[in-house]
This record gives structure tokens, sequence and C-alpha cells, in this order.
């Protein structure tokens, strides 16, 4: 299934299944709820109702889609997880993590698959990264690598914006860098995991303006999704609705220096998941 949160003509914030290129309401099922947070420990038992759901029909075209999950208690990044970006890394003289290394994007930054980036008036180095989003369907700790599958709700796209002057200079953290409004845009919905034969052979794609800076796979990850579920959970619980973005690829522009700049449109899409689409503003 796929499942969106959209906004209709009405302004009011619902859930529905996408279907091509149209999106069904799922009110007559969800009881009205618009938090996909809240549905997703539900999502088993309500499966063959959503699947077959008849509400009112509406086209992507002439919604709002929102970021598919309001308000997780986390956002959750680990950083140089992609053999080629550890390299492109090293090469600028940024050693190799030699265990995961994780940070968290501070969850107001999320913004909807279609949402304008703001670039902030105190940096002139916000750079792209495409990523797998997972998505945490139980609440969970201390889960084995074999069985983190299990407790994966689903999948989606998401580019983990980043302020690169503040994220390796102005503070000793990344939480800064990478926590700026509008920095976190997800979507376009919720894939779920059944839908996924194999998340770790799927082809990423970033680009700016049409020009393509960024096409890999996800099986160039250094620590699995598996690994990296079996890492977090030793150290905390997840609830239902927990992001993890899962590595960026090479290409991202801090090598070259080839920054966003104001007007330009950012384009991440994974395969069997859809895309989303940014344009870069300026901040006022």
């Amino acid at each position: 299934m796929k499942i969106a949160r959209f906004r209709a003509a009405d302004g009011a914030v619902r859930l529905g299944r996408v279907d091509g290129e149209r999106v069904v309401d799922l009110a007559d099922v969800t009881g009205g709820t618009s938090s996909l947070r809240e549905l997703i420990p539900e999502l088993d038992r309500l499966r063959a109702a959503i699947e077959a759901a008849e509400g009112a029909s509406h086209a992507l075209a002439e919604v709002t889609l929102e970021a598919p999950i309001d308000a997780p208690q986390k956002y959750l990044a680990i950083g140089m997880n992609y053999r080629e970006h550890a390299a492109e890394a090293r090469a600028a003289g940024i050693p190799t993590p030699k265990n995961q290394l994780w940070f968290n994007k501070q969850v107001s930054c999320i913004v909807g698959p279609h949402a304008d980036i703001v670039k902030p008036s105190v940096s002139d180095a916000l750079d792209y990264e495409i990523e797998l989003g997972v998505v945490i369907g139980q609440q969970c700790r201390h889960v084995s690598a074999a069985d983190a599958h299990a407790v994966i709700a689903g999948y989606l796209v998401a580019n983990d914006v980043s302020v690169r002057d503040w994220l390796q200079h102005r503070s000793p953290t990344f939480t800064l860098g990478k926590s700026f409004d509008t920095h976190g845009p997800i979507g376009p919905w919720l894939t779920t995991a059944d839908e996924i034969e194999d998340p770790q052979s799927l082809r990423m794609r970033l680009t700016v303006n049409g020009e393509v800076r960024q096409d890999w796979r996800t099986d160039d990850m250094i620590y699995n999704i598996a690994a990296q579920i079996a890492e977090l959970s030793t150290v905390m619980t997840l609830m239902p609705g927990d992001i993890i973005a899962t590595g960026t690829p090479a290409g991202i522009g801090a090598p070259t220096g080839n920054f966003l700049r104001v007007g330009d449109v950012v384009r991440a899409e994974i395969e069997g998941l859809g895309a989303i689409e940014n344009t870069v503003v300026g901040e006022h």
C-alpha cells in the first residue's frame, strides 16, 4: 500500500490510499484521523479495509501532499554510510568513521514532498543528500538484525538537507547544521514494507534543475538497514513513526562547492517509492 497525507480543496488534512495518479480518502476506515503516525500500529489490522476502501477520490495533481509522517518522536540519520560517499569525504580530509555515526535531525525541520526549502541567510553552503527513509512500525528495543524487518512499517524518500558550514565548522555536533527549518522534506507517501522486495537494491537519483547530481543504489551501504536498526535499538526504544535516514551516496555538493542556490529545483527519486521535488527559496 501507498498511504499519503493530503490537503484537499477544503483545507482539511486527510489520509488517503494512492492508486496511480489518484488518492482515495480513507476517512471511513480511519475514523477521520489525519495522523498516519497514530495509524501505523494498526496498519496490519486495517490492511484489508484500506485496500477495499471506496471513499472520495481526488487527482494527485489537485491536492497538496503533506509530510506523510506527522510529528514523529525521532528523526535519526547516519553519516557516511555509502562506500563511494565515504571515499569522497576522505578525499576532502574527513576520515571514515570506524563505527556507525548517528545524529539527530530535529523533527521541526520536516516538511512535505513539494514544500519549499529555505536557504538560510547565514550560509551559502546549502547542500542536498538523497536518502532512503525507513519508518518504524512498532515500539521496539533490542531488535536483532535478523528480526529488524519485522519492525519496519515502510519506506519513503528523504532529502537530508545540510548547511555545511554550520555542520562541519560552527558546531561540534551535526545537530544544528542538519536541523534548519524546512531542511527535512520527506514523502511523497509511505510505501508499506510489503511493497518493496529488497530495500537494499533500489536505485536512488537526485537532480538539481534537471542535472543529475546523485545516481546510485542502496546496495552500496556500509551498514545495511538491519544493522542500523539493531544498533539504534540497543540504545533507545524506537517508536511507531520514527524515521531513520539511512545515508546518502556520492555526489553531494560539498566536495566541489556546488551548493544549492535560490531558485534551484531539487528532485529526489527512489525506485518503487516515488519522488519529492522542492524549490529553494530565500529567507525572509
